[in-house]
């Protein structure tokens, strides 16, 4: 089943957290004249169509192709792909942090060889 403009409409104004006060404000129309818009109760012309693209800040064919499915879908799936781009962040950092510590050990290492070394060349001066 598709959506109705109505509808589309509707749901993009609720994405963007807009009251239909707001919508009725930037229209010049009084709520009740806006709520007939989304009830479908009165006829939109392309022209004020277009004023809503402006002020939903998406373009005509965003509100006529819009489907809220698909939008949920893309939704889910960038929250999918923000989880594993955390994931691998966090892999990142694991490794990281595991090459710090090798790198640490390493200096602790290399500074008691070093003590060793000027202990066994110059024994007086220790």
């Amino acid at each position: 089943m598709t959506e109705s403009i109505k509808n589309k409409i509707k749901n993009i104004r609720e994405l963007r957290n807009y009251t239909q006060q707001y919508m009725a404000d930037q229209l010049g129309i009084t709520q009740a004249g806006y709520s007939k818009i989304e009830k479908g109760k009165t006829s939109i012309s392309y022209a004020k169509l277009q004023q809503i693209s402006i002020i939903l800040e998406v373009s005509t064919e965003d509100i006529i192709n819009f489907n809220s499915q698909t939008y949920i879908k893309n939704l889910n799936a960038a929250d999918h792909a923000d989880k594993v781009n955390f994931n691998e962040c966090k892999i990142l950092k694991g490794l990281y942090e595991d090459k710090i510590k090798l790198l640490e050990k390493l200096l602790d290492r290399t500074e008691l060889e070093l003590e060793y070394c000027k202990k066994k060349h110059n024994p007086c001066c220790c």
